[in-house]
C-alpha cells in the first residue's frame, strides 16, 4: 500500500490549427519548465504556440518537422525544412526549397503539400558594410514584405520610442546597433520587423520566434523562414 498523494498527471498537448496562429517558436519542448512544474518535457520537433496559464504553460504543435526517416523520396527539399500536419508525417504542409542564387540574392520558393508554390523567401545581400542582409517575401497577389532589422524602418519618432523601451527594460547595449541594418547584437538575438506597404505585418526575434501581426500573411511563409534560419 503506497502513502502520500499521487501527482496528477497532466492532459495531452492538443495540437492547434496552423493557418491561424499569430505567435509561434520552434522547438521540441512541449511543456516548458515554470514554477508549478519543476521539469521540462519534450515531444517531436515542431512549430510549436503557447497555450495555457502561465504556471501549466504548454508549446501546442500546429505543424511537425520532417525528418531522414520519414522524407518523401524525390521531395527536393531537407528533412528539416519539411513540414507535416500530423505527427507520423502522412500529410505533407508544405517544403522549402533549395535556394537559387541570382543577382546575390538566395531566393527559396516555398510549395505546399500538392507541390504548387505558396510563394518566395528571398535573402537580400546588404549594400555595404557594416550592415547585415535582409529579406524579402513574396507572396502572389498580396504586397510585397520585406524584413529588416527593428533600427532600419519606420521614421524618428518610431525609432526613438523603440530606443526608450529598450533602455526602460534593461537593455542598454541596443544603443550601439543604431545605424547598422541589424549590425551584431552580441548575444542577442537579430531584431526584425517586417513591413509591407510601410506597415508592420510581421516581427521576429532571431528566426525561431516569429509573430505575425497580418491575417493575409500565409503562415507557411513565416514558418519558412524559420526553418531557413536568419544567416
Amino acid at each position: 500500500m503506497g502513502f502520500g498523494r499521487q501527482k496528477a498527471q497532466e492532459p495531452p498537448v492538443e495540437p492547434v490549427a496552423w493557418a491561424g496562429v499569430q505567435k509561434f517558436v520552434v522547438s521540441a519542448v512541449e511543456r516548458p519548465e515554470t514554477v508549478a512544474r519543476k521539469r521540462a518535457v519534450w515531444g517531436r520537433k515542431a512549430v510549436r504556440v503557447a497555450r495555457g496559464s502561465k504556471d501549466w504553460r504548454v508549446l501546442a504543435p500546429c505543424a511537425y518537422l520532417g525528418s531522414a526517416e520519414v522524407h518523401p523520396p524525390g521531395l527536393p527539399s531537407r528533412p528539416e525544412q519539411t513540414l507535416f500536419e500530423d505527427p507520423g508525417a502522412r500529410h505533407l504542409l508544405c517544403y522549402v526549397e533549395p535556394a537559387v542564387e541570382a543577382g546575390g540574392e538566395r531566393r527559396h520558393v516555398v510549395r505546399d503539400g500538392a507541390g504548387q508554390a505558396v510563394g518566395t523567401l528571398v535573402r537580400v545581400p546588404p549594400k555595404r558594410r557594416p550592415f547585415k542582409h535582409s529579406w524579402r517575401v513574396e507572396q502572389p497577389g498580396r504586397p510585397e514584405i520585406v524584413g529588416r532589422s527593428e533600427w532600419a524602418g519606420g521614421d524618428a519618432k518610431e525609432i526613438t520610442g523603440r530606443l526608450v523601451g529598450k533602455l526602460i527594460g534593461g537593455v542598454l547595449d541596443a544603443v550601439g546597433d543604431l545605424g547598422a541594418d541589424g549590425g551584431d547584437q552580441r548575444s542577442r538575438a537579430r531584431a526584425l520587423e517586417w513591413r509591407a506597404e510601410d506597415r508592420i505585418v510581421m516581427v521576429s526575434e532571431g528566426s525561431e520566434q516569429v509573430t505575425v501581426r497580418a491575417g493575409w500573411v500565409d503562415r507557411r511563409l513565416a514558418f519558412a523562414f524559420a526553418l531557413v534560419g536568419d544567416d
